[in-house]
């Protein structure tokens, strides 16, 4: 049970885990999931009395896991990155690969845009990060020097300076100058290793979270830990809503909303499904997504459910 969400719809989208999600800026109607069945879905959310979500088109093309997904701003391409070593660029109205992109020698575990969209990075098991064009063409590769180093998380920042923020299995985010090829900073406090990583709409936090159940606030401007929130157990991912101070968390068997501003827990939404399907039974949430408002939450399961949370007004 929830306090201040509904359930609005609870489908199942993928045969396996849906490891990440995307809301068009363009149209909030249309909706795109990336899963460990290999495949990416368009959805389109029709808004009548009872609202539903229907698979519009399903992507193929990966040969393993699809571990990430970025959509462009306009709506029309997506970049998603997988366990086959390579990334894809789609093109979402044909449904049809625009360009393969091939260089990292391991799983690929992160991908995203540049704001302008004309570039692209990729973070991969194989410990490099990878700075492309449009065209496939692999511009740089940045290596950090520590073990464990799967990356798992890379992102472009708004900052004067061209940077890009990344961070390793093992818990150690990096803030990177594109021009220098250098760590311009480096901030580590997790006890054990990192599932997730979410930066703040403005770009000023970041939060991380994984095996200890903390999850760690970082200042990425002046690049220090600010404060840290117990979830009570391992998180599996998190994220941030984009018009107010709230930050939500997921363990295996809920997602915590906390409040930044009191650092107090506004709400507990229980993610377990009591149904007949065993597979969805014990499904804890692996990847969320507010839409543009901030009034509703998409949340992809380890079962390959899909549900939306609408915030009560």
């Amino acid at each position: 049970m929830s306090g201040i969400f509904t359930i609005e719809f609870n489908t199942k989208g993928h045969s396996d885990s849906v490891t990440s999600l995307c809301v068009s800026m363009e149209n909030s109607n249309i909706v795109v999931s990336s899963s460990r069945d290999k495949s990416i879905v368009i959805w389109q959310i029709n808004r009548t009395e009872d609202m539903v979500i229907i698979p519009v088109k399903r992507l193929k093309g990966h040969s393993h896991f699809v571990s990430d997904l970025k959509l462009s701003s306009d709506g029309q391409f997506c970049i998603s990155s997988s366990w086959d070593n390579s990334l894809r660029l789609w093109d979402i109205k044909s449904g049809k690969t625009i360009q393969n992109f091939l260089g990292h020698q391991k799983d690929v575990l992160s991908v995203c845009f540049s704001k302008d969209e004309r570039q692209i990075i990729s973070g991969s098991r194989d410990g490099t990060i990878k700075l492309w064009n449009t065209l496939g063409k692999c511009k740089k590769t940045y290596k950090e020097n520590t073990k464990n180093n799967w990356i798992i998380f890379v992102y472009f920042l708004p900052f004067e300076a061209p940077s890009f923020i990344s961070c390793s299995w093992d818990g150690t985010i990096d803030l990177w100058d594109i021009s220098s090829n250098r760590i311009k900073n480096r901030l580590k406090g997790h006890k054990g290793y990192v599932q997730s990583i979410a930066i703040s709409p403005d770009s000023s936090l970041c939060a991380s979270g994984g095996q200890d159940g903390d999850v760690m606030l970082w200042d990425l401007q002046e690049g220090k830990h600010l404060y840290s929130l117990y979830a009570g157990g391992k998180i599996h991912c998190i994220c941030f809503s984009p018009n107010r101070y709230w930050l939500c968390a997921s363990t295996d068997n809920n997602i915590l909303v906390w409040d930044l501003e009191s650092k107090e827990i506004v709400d507990k939404i229980e993610t377990k499904d009591n149904g007949i399907d065993k597979s969805t039974r014990n499904s804890f949430c692996v990847s969320m997504m507010w839409n543009r408002d901030g009034l509703s939450l998409f949340t992809g399961h380890r079962g390959g459910q899909i549900k939306l949370w609408k915030l009560n007004s």
